[in-house]
């Protein structure tokens, strides 16, 4: 009865072992899928069944080992990994960090130095209209002309000349500076009217900016006098400074600037005779050691630029008529109105080109003659054409017209030495 039931279990075994390998026979195309059947059919035996079994489980622990190994070795190493993430993720926003800080301390480098720039141009923009450029250029030039007038040859023309020279300009410009900046001190309400755009008008110096540069200049013009030693310059300086200061300052005797003729005889005093005179005696005198005396083209220029200097004193009030008339300034243009001060003053100016033109043809080298005459005729041909078609209603054009007869003023300069 085993024996029996042991051969027809061996029996069903073999048939599904047979079968199983036809099959695997059959699809040939399945090269795992067979090897996984023949490794299957392995279990026909017992031993070798034991023995696969055996060899599974041996791979599996081993699996389940470096599983476990790879998991610790992962695990240990997880931190450092971590650690160096981090880190590099800290570089990263540290270099970021940085490179934002650079752009943003470079951009505001660059702002604060632009800043910085216009702050500095904008502030000698005003100081270049404190100084009232058009009579900085005058004195420029009307004392270099001056100066010429006593030298005689070439060989006159020494470091000594031009030191000298250079100690009577410095010191002029800074009496100039004192002169023209006072006025502007005690003008600044008739300024908001008259000429909105200086500084001390317009806000862009404050009036301690303006007390602490009229004073540096005055100090400077004065040192700069003393240590020349020259008696003419000094006197110069001292005669610019009264007159200077009476023509501004408010106080009793004072204001000169408030009755038309005290305000021109000041212009014309300094700008016709002081410059004429004092500097030409303290080139003549100081400079070149040589005995005083007048020469034509010296009296030629004083005279002439008591003319131009009359000019100037009246013109100016031309524009200046509103805030003139608002705040009691008696000049001459409210008095008698702008267009008959107006007329007045071209046919000043008419007259003394007339005068220059006879006086230079009078002249005995033709060279002098023909420049002398000629300049003077030019001149005054240009004033006579320009003047026919101003409007003296038209501020912009009056203020327009009153710079054109300071370039006239400059010429003149130019003319006065081949006078002779």
């Amino acid at each position: 009865m085993q024996a029996t039931t042991a051969a027809a279990a061996a029996a069903q075994l073999l048939t599904v072992g047979i079968g199983r390998s036809v099959l695997c026979g059959a699809d040939t195309r399945r090269g795992p899928r067979c090897s996984r059947a023949r490794l299957g059919a392995t279990r026909l035996s017992w031993p070798g069944r034991f023995a696969v079994e055996a060899f599974a489980g041996r791979c599996q622990s081993s699996a389940t080992t470096v599983t476990h190994r790879f998991s610790a070795i992962s695990q240990a190493t997880s931190p450092r990994r971590k650690a160096r993430r981090q880190c590099s993720d800290d570089q990263s926003a540290l270099q970021a960090g940085c490179s934002k800080v650079n752009r943003d301390q470079h951009g505001y480098d660059v702002n604060w130095f632009e800043e910085i720039s216009q702050e500095v141009s904008k502030k000698l923009r005003a100081f270049y209209q404190f100084c009232r450029p058009h009579t900085i250029f005058g004195t420029i030039i009307g004392i270099t002309s001056v100066s010429l007038l006593p030298m005689k040859s070439i060989d006159d023309f020494t470091a000594t000349v031009l030191k000298g020279y250079l100690e009577a300009l410095a010191a002029a410009l800074c009496m100039n500076i004192y002169v023209v900046g006072l006025n502007q001190l005690y003008d600044i309400q008739i300024d908001k009217i008259n000429k909105p755009g200086l500084p001390l008008a317009a806000g862009e110096f404050s009036v301690a900016t303006g007390v602490f540069l009229v004073v540096t200049f005055l100090i400077m013009s004065f040192s700069i006098g003393i240590h020349s030693g020259s008696v003419p310059l000094m006197y110069a300086l001292v005669v610019s400074f009264l007159l200077g200061s009476a023509y501004s300052i408010e106080a009793p005797l004072l204001r000169w600037k408030r009755h038309a003729l005290l305000a021109a005889s000041c212009i014309l005093f300094v700008r016709a005779i002081l410059v004429q005179l004092a500097f030409f005696a303290h080139m003549q005198q100081h400079v070149l050691k040589r005995p005083l005396a007048a020469t034509k083209s010296l009296v030629f220029a004083t005279l002439f630029m008591c003319c131009f200097s009359a000019v100037i004193a009246l013109f100016k009030d031309i524009p200046d008529v509103d805030g003139d008339r608002d705040f009691g300034i008696q000049s001459l243009s409210v008095r008698l109105g702008p267009q008959r001060v107006y007329q007045l003053c071209i046919s000043i100016l008419l007259t003394a080109y007339a005068a220059a033109t006879i006086v230079g043809a009078s002249s005995t080298h033709l060279l002098q003659k023909i420049i002398t005459v000629s300049g003077h005729g030019l001149l005054a041909l240009t004033l006579w054409q320009r003047a026919r078609h101003l409007e003296v209603e038209n501020q912009a054009r009056v203020t327009s017209f009153y710079m054109f007869i300071w370039k006239l003023f400059y010429a003149e300069y130019f003319l006065i030495p081949f006078v002779q």
